[in-house]
């Protein structure tokens, strides 16, 4: 995506001063740190930034070096910010969940202006959000960091049957401690794990869990009575060859079963029935009962993007997958799970992005053309017990692009200690304080260089 160009940016900008001279915000409040948002029905930012997970905040505090605090704002109505990567470990016992959250009102950038309302509206025609409380922003610039949208209701009987035991997932804060109730409360019996048919955030988590859960059932002695069972859609148990080689070894090692391009589509808790379709033999279903069932949920746009001209034809935002400027609209830019970017959607390709994002939005203020490329960079810490982890680390090829000098293509208790002590430190102390862009500098002063 070329840069913007001055007549284009000079009409955002005569645009933008015209809508600032309607609205003229009175009682501003100031609260943790942080400027309130119920002072005007009508509020103009330079920058407006939309959610703030990962992404939204991490890029609100590099907004904020850029633009300044008080032009910039971030639309986010949780009041409460998770570390979700560690959902993994607090689904197995390792991790508690109050460890993984935090106030929002400690994560956004101190003097930048937290709008606590949901985005229900995004009209870039004419560089306006309006959010659920009928509030209307305009903006000369928008970052759109949104997420994804999980969709339990996809599969008959959710989400009601997580009132009953013996089912969890690690996707969800209402549902990820139900995971470790039903794997301490096992007995014997079919322990099945779920990969649904649709794009996912952190595609490795769904197996994650299933080799913390035979590593518990081996310690407390029920790995025998247990049948651990994988159950998914892809056609592949991972998508990387070198990493899908060693956990292939993991599956066999372990005695775990792995159904390729099964589907789940129904539970039914009373009986403790699964029912999967055969993404290959359209109206064949398989029921299995269980005994613990974890589930991961069907997922998909945002549907305020899906509803907007920003959407792509399936719904994500539509961002030139180096730059990450959309490719409609030069003043918009997206990052995150929301996008359409061709890769993993994960915490790591967050951090990479942030840094391109960041020096794409330098270069377009100047009316300069983007010079950083995005190359897909994303990793995926693999658990494979409380103690292992192979950490997968590849591009938009899918070829490994591994950031220490060794063979990380095999089980690891150092990576193990970076994924569960060190890489929260560095997510709430680096990432969301602007200052972690990823590994790419350090991947090449350990290599020499060569990567």
């Amino acid at each position: 995506m070329g840069p913007i160009q001055i007549g284009t940016l000079s009409r955002v900008r005569m645009s933008a001063m015209y809508r600032l001279k309607q609205c003229y915000p009175k009682g501003i409040s100031i609260s943790n740190l942080h400027t309130s948002s119920q002072a005007c029905a009508k509020e103009h930012f330079k920058m407006l930034v939309l959610g703030g997970g990962s992404g939204g905040i991490a890029m609100s505090a590099r907004m904020k070096r850029r633009f300044g605090a008080d032009n910039v704002a971030v639309v986010e109505p949780a009041e409460t910010h998770y570390y979700q990567p560690i959902w993994t470990l607090v689904g197995a016992g390792a991790k508690t969940l109050a460890s993984s959250g935090r106030p929002t009102a400690s994560v956004v950038p101190s003097g930048v202006k937290w709008v606590k309302s949901r985005v229900q509206e995004i009209n870039p025609d004419s560089n306006t959000v309006i959010t659920d409380d009928g509030k209307e922003i305009s903006y000369e610039y928008l970052i759109v960091a949104l997420g994804i949208q999980l969709h339990y209701e996809k599969i008959k009987g959710l989400p009601e049957a997580f009132d009953h035991p013996n089912i969890g997932s690690n996707y969800s804060i209402q549902t990820v401690e139900k995971t470790w109730i039903a794997l301490q409360n096992f007995k014997e019996g079919n322990a099945i794990f779920t990969f649904p048919n649709t794009p996912v955030k952190c595609a490795g988590a769904p197996q994650k869990i299933m080799y913390l859960a035979d590593s518990y059932l081996r310690k407390t002695g029920k790995r025998e009575k247990a049948k651990i069972i994988y159950n998914t859609s892809l056609p592949v148990l991972f998508g990387v060859k070198k990493y899908a080689d060693v956990l292939w070894e993991i599956v066999r090692s372990r005695n775990i079963q792995v159904n390729h391009r099964q589907n789940l589509i129904e539970v039914r808790a009373d009986q403790r029935e699964a029912v999967f379709e055969n993404l290959d033999n359209p109206g064949e279903t398989n029921v299995v009962q269980y005994e613990l069932l974890h589930v991961t949920p069907p997922m998909g746009p945002i549907q305020v993007i899906k509803s907007s001209s920003l959407a792509d034809e399936a719904g994500w935002l539509n961002v030139d997958k180096e730059s990450l400027q959309h490719k409609n609209y030069p003043n918009v830019f997206g990052i995150g799970d929301c996008t359409n970017l061709p890769t993993a959607k994960t915490a790591a390709a967050v951090a990479a992005q942030t840094a391109i994002l960041d020096r794409t939005i330098s270069k377009v203020l100047k009316n300069q053309k983007p010079d950083r490329k995005y190359d897909g960079y994303t990793s995926c810490p693999l658990v494979t017990s409380y103690s292992t982890v192979v950490l997968a680390e590849f591009d938009y090829t899918g070829q490994p692009l591994e950031t220490f000098p060794v063979n990380q293509g095999k089980e690891s208790r150092i990576m193990y200690h970076m994924k569960a002590d060190l890489m929260p430190h560095i997510y709430w102390q680096g990432l969301l304080k602007g200052f972690w862009g990823g590994p790419g500098p350090y991947r090449k002063l350990l290599h020499l260089g060569m990567k």
